[in-house]
């Protein structure tokens, strides 16, 4: 059966912009992605729905791409009966799971202590944990990891590609070439390697800039013609955006590196150098990005890391 793909485009609040779900039909009707819960996104929805011949009670399964808002929010409004499929870390954050949330609290506070956050903290979590009211409540019916096959939706081949979400999966389609790839590769921006807690709260935080720069490494070694992203257009020259986007991340880290060759900062100092216009619009969003070029250097053993006694970190050359 010749699964065609549409792709629907929803609108978000978000600074992204719009972002693309996937309808494809193979021996199931499967939904990739469900956006974000605003009004003006289910209109849209239903309505691009509309014109490919469908309406919402018609879709047999969603799989998702990784747990984010924009990517998960209109789960809540769809039909209950519907199945859901997605990674195991996406459980919580659509079920509203209160003891992880807690302990996403809990992990942001000690970050802010160590990154020497100035400023009105529970403001600033709040502030972080404001998308969330665009995500939706909903079970999640079958988790999903790297090998798996999704009944109706087999000609896919999972990968798990974490780095922009824990969550993040990637899907296949060997006999063409074809990549749905979620916010995993974009075309026109690089994807922001989200902090985020650990499953298992006694475990380290992961380090999403590592796991970003393997994850787009493997892809490297897989024969794509063509990306279906989760925001703007599809990519063609994949494995020559992969080399752009990792030679740009080091050469960010390089930048980072001649700061701390001045004298040692604190990650909140460094975000406040490096991004003056938005840090505080979008402090999610720069303190991770800060992070991972210092996770980068370290791991390249160019930095070190130094833990005064009131539990701030410096970093120096």
């Amino acid at each position: 059966m010749d699964e065609k793909i549409n792709k629907l485009v929803l609108p978000t609040p978000f600074a992204v912009g719009d972002v693309n779900v996937y309808l494809i039909k193979g021996d199931s009707l499967t939904l990739v992605d469900a956006g974000v819960k605003t009004e003006e996104a289910w209109e849209s929805f239903k309505k691009q729905l509309k014109e490919t011949g469908y309406e919402p009670k018609d879709i047999e399964q969603v799989v998702l791409t990784h747990h984010h808002p924009d990517h998960v929010g209109l789960l809540e409004w769809l039909p209950e009966d519907i199945p859901v499929y997605g990674h195991p870390y996406v459980r919580p954050w659509i079920e509203k799971d209160k003891d992880f949330l807690k302990s996403y609290d809990l992990f942001y506070s000690r970050l802010f202590t160590e990154f020497g956050i100035e400023g009105d903290v529970e403001k600033m979590l709040l502030a972080l944990k404001s998308p969330l009211r665009y995500s939706a409540e909903r079970a999640l019916t079958y988790e999903i990891e790297e090998g798996d096959v999704i009944p109706g939706f087999e000609n896919w081949t999972l990968f798990e590609t974490p780095g922009h979400a824990q969550s993040h999966l990637v899907f296949y389609r060997e006999k063409d070439g074809t990549l749905i790839a979620g916010d995993h590769i974009l075309a026109t921006i690089s994807s922001n390697p989200l902090l985020e807690p650990p499953l298992d709260p006694l475990k380290e935080r992961p380090k999403p800039q590592l796991q970003y720069n393997e994850s787009l490494r493997r892809m490297l070694g897989v024969e794509i013609r063509e990306v279906f992203t989760g925001h703007g257009p599809e990519v063609k020259k994949t494995h020559e955006l992969i080399e752009r986007r990792l030679s740009r991340q080091h050469d960010r880290s390089m930048q980072v590196l001649e700061l701390l060759k001045e004298k040692p900062l604190t990650t909140f100092e460094l975000t406040k150098i490096l991004f003056p216009a938005v840090y505080e619009k979008q402090l999610g969003l720069t303190l991770s990005e800060t992070t991972a070029q210092l996770d980068y250097l370290i791991s390249n053993e160019a930095v070190t890391k130094r833990i005064n006694d009131d539990g701030t970190a410096y970093f120096s050359a």
